[in-house]
């Protein structure tokens, strides 16, 4: 059920597209970032367990 936003439907739907795709786009980054830094602890700890053995 939508408003009847008038003359301001535009911007105000432009708006919301815009913070959907935002919001997006910041979850889309931190799983990308949470993935690499999981990659590179685990080389690391590899590193690590190898200096160990």
């Amino acid at each position: 059920m939508m408003p009847d936003l008038g003359r301001y439907a535009t911007t105000v739907l432009s708006a919301y597209a815009a913070s959907v795709i935002l919001i997006l786009g910041l979850v889309a980054l931190t799983l990308w970032q949470g993935a690499r830094m999981k990659r590179r602890l685990a080389e690391i700890e590899a590193r690590a367990k190898g200096l160990a053995e």
